[in-house]
This record gives structure tokens, sequence and C-alpha cells, in this order.
């Protein structure tokens, strides 16, 4: 799918048209974004996507075949970085080894030309902003992988940058300290009330973080939205699949339909069933059908799809259900209120959803 959102005027950050070509292969194939004053955006999709490319040209480390960047409605495509101000945190630190944390941090009002009392200054405020006041005096080696990243948020916003941009600077850290750094970045942008740009490929990340999150796949802009909106209504079946978990059930729709109509198929194995139409569609048109797995329903009363439970996964505070129906294996997801009354592997029940919860996509 082929979505593109246009930066209306007063967008702080504005990409508009993007093209970059590296040999035949479009990395940016013609993308349209917006982000507002203050927003926490998200570029979001698998490798190859385009996201870190469309980053560098924000930043002005890339420049792109076609199309331009604004930064509060000027035109800053061709500009070089140091005259964006921006700011910018990458996967690895980059921090010099040999200078104390306060003098990384201090780095780039020296560049600058900033004088060494106002400098001293502005570091220690950035270092208790990140909440690593008094750390100033140690060497980057007797920092913690998260407080080198802290670090190096301190450096970037130092100077005061209209906008951060963040290119998977939580990637290198466990599970655990991710999720630490995922709150101390938002607590981080709210104080200061900048815009950031964050790429990732984390789609959990993505989700927690960010304000809007725009999904790319193969140079080209799939969807752009909320992270609810994204979730519960996903434009195509590459965001259904890519955000979050999903079943996808091949079918045949039974009538044509309009986007957000109801439509009735004939699901994979022979079984009727109604859901949702999320693309035009027409009588007997290849159809596949997105379902959460929190969204399914297991019933001993009959009137659903005819299902099987192979296999019962616990994980803590759910339990996902493996369960064999006429088509494909689907995924059934319980919490732990529902998981109590949990059917054992061969129980043999009825598989049931609302039809608002079945999006049908035209199959590719």
């Amino acid at each position: 799918m082929d979505l593109q959102h246009r930066s209306p005027p007063g967008d702080h950050v504005g990409v508009h048209d993007l093209v970059k070509r590296y040999g035949d292969v479009a990395a940016v194939d013609s993308v349209s974004l917006g982000v507002k004053k203050g927003e926490f955006l998200a570029l979001l999709g698998p490798s190859g996507s385009g996201k870190t490319t469309i980053l560098m040209n924000i930043a002005g480390f890339d420049f792109p075949d076609s199309g331009r960047i604004e930064i509060d409605g000027q035109d800053v495509t061709w500009t070089p970085p140091y005259k964006r101000n921006l700011g910018m945190v990458f996967q690895r630190y980059t921090l010099f080894p040999h200078m104390s944390v306060l003098d990384n941090i201090a780095f780039p009002l020296r560049m600058r030309k900033i004088g060494r009392a106002e400098r001293e200054e502005r570091a220690r405020a950035a270092l208790k902003t990140v909440r690593l006041d008094g750390y100033g005096d140690r060497k980057p080696s007797q920092l913690s992988g998260g407080q080198q990243q802290r670090v190096a948020m301190a450096r970037a916003v130092v100077y005061n940058p209209e906008v951060l941009l963040m290119d998977e600077p939580l990637s290198a850290l466990d599970k655990n300290l991710r999720e630490e750094m995922q709150i101390e970045i938002k607590h981080l942008q709210r104080e200061l009330g900048v815009t950031v740009i964050f790429v990732t490929h984390d789609q959990t990340e993505a989700l927690t973080m960010a304000d809007r999150i725009a999904v790319l796949d193969h140079g080209k802009l799939q969807q752009l939205d909320t992270p609810r909106a994204l979730y519960e209504a996903p434009a195509s079946a590459f965001v259904a699949g890519f955000i979050g978990e999903t079943n996808f059930w091949p079918a045949t729709a039974a009538n044509d339909a309009a986007p957000g109509d109801e439509v009735a198929v004939e699901l994979e194995g022979g079984e009727r069933a109604t859901v949702m139409a999320a693309d035009r569609l027409s009588r007997q048109q290849a159809v596949r059908v997105a379902i959460r797995p929190e969204n399914l329903r297991l019933s001993a009363d009959s009137g659903g799809c005819a299902a099987t439970v192979n296999e019962a996964i616990y994980a803590g505070s759910v339990t996902t259900l493996l369960v064999r129906t006429k088509g494909p294996i689907l995924r059934v997801r319980l919490t732990a209120a529902t998981a109590a009354s949990e059917p054992a592997a061969g129980t043999s029940l009825s598989l049931g959803w609302q039809p608002r919860h079945a999006r049908a996509y035209a199959a590719a």
C-alpha cells in the first residue's frame, strides 16, 4: 500500500515527496509526512524500510534525489547539518573516551565557541536533566550502558535544539534497561518540550513511546497514525501483521463491500463468517481476514467455527492457546482472569468474534 500524508502548514518538520535511491533501489519512495511542534513521532519498520534514510535526510547527513525537507516552513533540504539546530542520538553512544562526562556534554558548545563558564553551567544543567548530577568528572568507561546513553542524550540537548533525532538509541541495551530508558526519554521530551523523531524496528517501543507512528515498508509510507489507531484499525495487511500479533485466515468475499462495511466471507476450510471490509471488495475476491488473538472467543456452544485446542502456552499474565480450525492454526489469547477455565488440549470448541474485530484485506 502506498499512502501519502501531506505535511500541512504549521508543521514543525515537513518531509515532502522524498525520494532517495541507491543504484536501482529506492530506499525512500515519495514519502511525505509532517511532525507537529513538541510531538514524539516514531519511524517504524523492518530493516531496509527507509526509516534511517529519512532521518539522515532530515539531519542533513544525506541528501535526496528529489523532494524537500522543511523545518518551521523553511526549506532546509540542502542546508548543512550544523545550521539546522538539530540534536542527534545514535545507537552507538559516540562518546570521547579520553574526555570526562562533563566535557563530552560540553563539546557541542565548545564547537559553537561558547565561553568556558557558560559551557560548564549548561553541561551541568543537562546532566541534571538526565538524572546524572554528580557524574560529570567520570570517564565514559566508568558508566553503565544506560548511563552512557543518558550522557549522549544530554550532549544532544545541551545547545537547545529545535528537534531531537534518535536513530535506534536503545537497541544495544538489554530488555530491562531498554524499558527504563524508554521512560527516561519520554520524561526528557516532556520536560524540554522538544520535538522528537525516533527511529526503531521495535513495534512495542514505538507503541509505548510515540504520539504518532509512521509505519514504513520498502521505502513507502504504509500508515501514519496514533498507536491505538494503528493497532485497532490497521490500513493494510502489512500494518496488521507488523503492529502487534495477528492471525490471518485466507477467505473469499461472498458479496461486494465498501471499506467499513460488514462482508460475508467463506473462510479457508469452508466455514462462513461475517467480518468488516478494510478495503473495497468484490464478490468472489480473495481476501485475508486479520484477527487479533485477544479478540477471538472460545465457547462450548455451537454456532461459531469449529476448533480444537492443540496446545496451551503459559506466559505468566497471559496464556496463548494454539487452536486448529478447518483452515489455519490460530492463536487465542487468554488473560490471567480467563485462563482459570483454560480448556485442555484436545478439547473441541466453537470459535467466534465480533465482526468489527475481524478485518478483511484484499489479497495481494
